[in-house]
């Protein structure tokens, strides 16, 4: 048998880390952030304490990176050409996508929201989050003020909400949520302000 290559070692490290988030968002999901700690994912995901630290120096760290891994496939979507300003389409398209992402892995986005909304999950990724929501925040009021908006801050704030209170409403109950006619809706209200 040859030697693993060094993007064989690269894909093995990048599933075993993988393996971690999976666990650690589960843990903290059950138990909380407080109570979760590095011996108790490094159990559950049946490798040592010390490898662990090889890819997290803290639970903070793995935190961190998970809700932000999360965040950025939102904004991955946002502005697919990434010229910086929002069409039409892309507002659109924006929401197709959106819903897409979170039907595709119901369980993961459930744990994801319900240990982002942690208290001190919210305090460690404020900074980081807050970077990363600005220009996708000025991005939305420029798209509004194109629309003619008297208020674009206030429609941005609006449309943002609304997103929000609708991704955790469809995660709550997917099978029994009017997705089609809740997308019509949100395109009539989006596209129309």
């Amino acid at each position: 048998m040859s030697p693993r290559t060094k993007q064989q070692y690269e894909e093995i490290r990048e599933e075993r880390k993988a393996q971690i988030k999976r666990v650690a968002l589960e843990i903290i999901f059950e138990e909380g952030f407080e109570q979760t700690s590095i011996s108790k994912i490094a159990k559950r995901a049946d490798i040592s304490k010390g490898l662990l630290y090889n890819y997290y120096k803290s639970k903070e760290e793995m935190i961190r990176e998970i809700i932000m891994d999360g965040f950025r496939e939102f904004i991955n979507i946002f502005d697919p050409n990434k010229d910086g300003i929002l069409t039409q389409e892309e507002a659109r398209y924006f929401v197709e996508e959106m819903f897409h992402i979170l039907e595709s892995n119901l369980k993961y986005w459930r744990l994801y929201f319900s240990v982002m909304l942690q208290p001190k999950v919210l305090a460690l990724i404020a900074d980081d989050f807050n970077k990363l929501l600005g220009p996708l925040m000025k991005m939305v009021m420029d798209f509004f003020k194109m629309q003619g908006s008297d208020n674009p801050e206030a429609d941005t704030r609006i449309t943002m909400a609304l997103l929000d209170g609708i991704c955790l409403h469809y995660l709550m109950d997917p099978h029994n949520y009017p997705l089609k006619e809740i997308k019509k809706r949100i395109y009539k209200i989006i596209l129309s302000a």
